[in-house]
């Protein structure tokens, strides 16, 4: 086997310049996850049986198939319905792949963020909650001053492992001619045949990406649960 190392090295910085449009595609439809995710959780908590179901319902569905069929629906399949190729959406978002990523990931991290999330309420202490009724907050309070900061601090560890989860799973819009870390490397690959190498480089980013995320995650979790860490020590 002959291993090119000087391709490394030159084709690193071209990869590097790639992987900013995969940290985009992480951050933007991480976000977004979050905050419907946040929104899904409670709607699965709700006793209105309309707004449970239909937040289970499309929980399964994303978190049942495969990240890259939803990905190829949404790219490939709104443009089959006339009134969304008709729509002001469709030339300046529905049509990009880049936007179609987004709007995929950012659906597909939702559902698993919902369950996240939806799990973290759960598993508040119920004198805190009883606590809070005590002081007479109201359910918008409640929510946002107890609830939502407490749920935090616990579902940190599984978010952030969902986060990876979305970074590693960015590779597939390159399916769709996304021009992120991955289709950039297979352009590589068909123009020099080091096919071992380039890989190996793109996944060195992707390792640096994730250790770079993971860090952040754990100092934010330190933050929102600074009891654990002072009884720790």
């Amino acid at each position: 086997m002959n291993w090119n190392t000087q391709a490394i090295f030159t084709y690193f910085p071209e990869l590097l310049k790639a992987s900013i449009t995969t940290l985009e595609l992480v951050l933007l439809s991480s976000a977004l996850g979050l905050v419907l995710g946040v929104m899904l959780a409670l709607m699965r908590l709700s006793k209105n049986p309309a707004m449970w179901f239909l937040s289970f319902l499309y929980i399964y569905f994303f978190r049942g198939t495969p990240l890259l069929v939803q990905i190829f629906l949404i790219y490939y399949g709104l443009g089959q319905f006339d009134f969304i190729k008709n729509s002001f959406l469709w030339t300046p978002v529905l049509s990009q792949a880049y936007w179609c990523a987004i709007i995929a990931l950012t659906l597909n991290t939702c559902a698993y963020v919902a369950e996240i999330v939806r799990g973290a309420i759960k598993s508040i202490p119920h004198g805190e909650l009883e606590a809070s009724d005590a002081l007479g907050l109201s359910p918008f309070t409640k929510l946002t001053r107890i609830i939502l900061p407490r749920a935090f601090g616990v579902m940190l560890p599984a978010y952030s492992n969902e986060v990876i989860f979305i970074l590693k799973g960015s590779a597939l819009v390159s399916t769709i001619t996304v021009v992120d870390l991955m289709y950039t490397a297979k352009l590589i690959i068909a123009k020099t045949y080091m096919t071992l190498e380039i890989y190996f480089t793109a996944g060195v980013i992707y390792l640096l990406m994730s250790w770079m995320f993971l860090g952040i995650f754990h100092q934010v979790e330190k933050y929102f649960n600074k009891h654990k860490f002072y009884k720790a020590t």
